[in-house]
């Protein structure tokens, strides 16, 4: 989908855009608590915002200062068209820009195909976490 834009943005400029897409996919669609989703980590995080062509805000992601990717987010109805490519790269290149080289995460286990075609393995059993089975995940450096 090539008219979906990426950029990094700070947790201070684009609080309410992101957390509109993580409580409709978290809290509205998952049925997360909002006390678990909204865990005060933010501001201490990178955070990529993928809009669509007429700049709509359509899906996110963070990354905290160790290569801990997380709160990947994608609407609906945008599922299926690459986005979460886009976005998981979009951080992933942020974080090498600032000398990460070793990126992990916790996946849903529905997810984790998706972060497996994006270099991604197993590191782990599996675990719940916020009602959702998940398995840590990480990729070796480049």
């Amino acid at each position: 989908m090539n008219d979906i834009n990426t950029s990094i943005v700070a947790w201070s400029d684009k609080q309410s855009e992101l957390t509109s897409i993580r409580r409709a996919v978290f809290v509205e669609e998952q049925n997360v608590p909002e006390r678990i989703e909204l865990d005060g980590k933010d501001s201490e995080c990178w955070h990529v915002l993928a809009s669509d062509g007429e700049g709509k805000p359509i899906g996110t992601a963070r990354m905290d200062k160790n290569g801990k990717v997380g709160r990947m987010a994608v609407l609906c109805e945008y599922r299926g068209r690459g986005v979460g490519r886009k976005i998981l790269k979009a951080i992933m290149d942020y974080g090498r820009s600032k000398g990460i080289t070793d990126f992990h995460l916790s996946a849903q286990i529905g997810a984790v195909g998706f972060y497996e075609t994006m270099g991604f393995e197993r590191s782990g059993g599996e675990f719940e976490e916020a009602g959702i089975i998940h398995v840590n995940m990480k990729i070796k450096p480049l």
